[in-house]
This record gives C-alpha cells, structure tokens and sequence, in this order.
C-alpha cells in the first residue's frame, strides 16, 4: 500500500509542477504588485496554471527550465512525504498543498517575496486540512499541537522580524504559519527540529555565500526555500518516526 501511495504522489507531484511556471511569472511581480496580468510583449495573460509561453507563436516569458524544476522538485517532495507518512489521513494534506509550497519557494527565489495571496491561504488551509484528517482513523498527529505548532511558529518568526528586520521579511512571518502548523501535527520534537533546521539551513548558505566572495553580511537572500527544507526534514522525521 505505502509503495502505490508513492507513486500517486510522485504523480501528482510531477504534473502540478508542470503546471506551475504561468503562475511562477505571474506572481514573481515588482514590490507594490500583487501579480502581474501582462506579458513583456503586452498580451493579457491567461489564467494562471500552465506554460510560461505568450499566445504570440514562439514568445515566451518564463525561463524553460522552471516547469523542469518544479515538476523534479514536487515529485521528489511529495515522493518523501508519502514515503515517510505511508497510507495516513495526513498523507493526503500534506502532498496535496506540497506545490503550493514548491510555487512558493519559486517566486522567493525570483524576486525575494513571499506574497500573501498564497502564504495566508497556505496556512488556513494547512490547519483546516489537517483538521479534517484528524477526525478520520489512522491519523497520527494532534490538531490542538498542529494549531499551537503554528501560532508559536508566527510569533517566533515575528520576533525575528521586529528584532531584526532587515534580516527576513513579514511574507517569512506568514509562511512560519504555515509550517507550525504542518510541523506541530507531530509534536513539539519535530516542531523544534523543524524550525531550527530551517533557520540554519538559511545561514549556512548566507555565511557559504559570504565565504566564496559572492555577498556579504549585508546581503539579502530568499529564507523562503530554507524554511520550507527545515520544515521537510522535521516532518519526514515525524512521520517515519510516527
């Protein structure tokens, strides 16, 4: 059972990132815009899952290799979240909202933003979700954990940023949301783990940048992507330990 589970999640995985890359352009948009509703030739863009391609023949307005990367990235994800969760209620919420955080990752690497139109209903959904797996059998977290998991997540994020705020930015507050509260379905060992695993995976390719001459202290970068492989570690962790 657990091996069919993974290969409908590598499936599943695979074709959302196919599907991604309109939305990754859309909204990889300059600060003060939401999205972007043109191409660079001027044409209304359509929709928002699909090809990076202007309806011009042969214009295209999004590198060729993001539907590569998010289709690798979101089978390889939702391969190791259903390998460590095997055939659980969780299982399904967490592969089924593992795109968005790949999209998520995309445009923060693109133009260092995490925009609300996706972090807020990430998290909303992440906790109603999970929410509704913990009413079936099987299921082997804790909603009232997953709920606290996410609040405390927010608020330590929110910390940070108002110590610091040049250091992350208020799209990181909203995405720790998001990640409590996938993280604290486990419990506070993994909340812990994946929380801190984020944190250093981020500084130790700032400080990898600083040591190859390519930034400096002052540098910013996207945390986004390493909050969202701190969080992975934590839940894989969870759930082959569940």
């Amino acid at each position: 059972m657990r091996v069919f589970v993974i290969v409908i999640a590598v499936a599943y995985g695979a074709t959302a990132g196919l599907l991604l890359p309109r939305a990754v352009y859309r909204l990889s948009a300059p600060a003060g815009e939401p999205w972007r509703e043109l191409c660079p030739d001027g044409h209304r863009v359509p929709g928002w899952l699909g090809p990076a391609r202007c309806r011009a023949p042969g214009h295209g307005y999004g590198a060729g290799r993001v539907g590569l990367l998010a289709a690798v990235a979101g089978a390889a994800v939702c391969a190791a979240l259903a390998a460590a969760s095997g055939p659980r209620p969780e299982t399904a919420v967490f592969v089924a909202l593992a795109p968005a955080l790949v999209l998520l990752a995309l445009v923060d690497l693109a133009v260092h933003r995490l925009p609300d139109v996706l972090t807020l209903p990430l998290a909303a959904a992440t906790a109603a979700l999970l929410g509704l797996a913990a009413l079936l059998p099987g299921a082997a977290g804790s909603w009232r954990l997953a709920l606290l998991g996410g609040g405390a997540l927010g608020a330590a994020y929110l910390l940070l940023y108002l110590i610091n705020p040049a250091g992350m930015g208020l799209g990181d507050v909203k995405l720790a949301l998001a990640l409590g509260v996938a993280l604290g379905w486990y419990g506070w060992g993994v909340w812990i783990a994946g929380a801190f695993l984020g944190l250093l995976y981020g500084a130790l390719y700032g400080l990898g940048l600083v040591f190859l001459g390519r930034a400096t202290r002052r540098t910013g970068f996207a945390l986004g992507p390493f909050m969202a492989a701190g969080a992975l570690t934590g839940m894989l962790l969870g759930g082959f330990g569940a």
